[in-house]
């Protein structure tokens, strides 16, 4: 009978052990994997902000950029090419909500002389 529960012992042992370790072992994975859920989002998260911040700093640079040519192009040109610059900088104004017109354009049109 000892030799018996000693017998049955070490099976319930054994089994336990086996548990614990398959508790173990399925804890780690899923830690893995909610872990490597987390960095992937973080990641996503950085190259958003990323992104952003360049659109951002290219768009700040091309506001400047269009100052820095008014002002140039103001200075540069005579009276009858202001007078230009004038009526498309208004025909821009005026449709520039119904068209998408872009700035650079028609400061573009406005270097070239149409």
């Amino acid at each position: 009978i000892i030799a018996e529960a000693k017998a049955e012992r070490d099976v319930l042992l054994k089994e336990a052990r086996e548990i614990k370790n398959n508790i173990i072992s399925e804890a780690k994975e899923k830690a893995t994997a909610e872990a490597d859920n987390i960095i992937s989002s973080a990641k996503d998260q950085i190259h958003n902000q990323k992104m952003k911040a360049i659109t951002e700093l290219k768009n700040q640079v091309a506001e400047i950029s269009i100052e820095m040519t008014e002002k140039i192009l103001r200075k540069e040109l005579d009276e009858g090419q202001q007078c230009k610059y004038i009526k498309i900088q208004n025909l821009y104004k005026n449709y520039s909500k119904s068209f998408k017109f872009n700035k650079n354009f028609v400061i573009l049109l406005i270097i070239m002389g149409k």
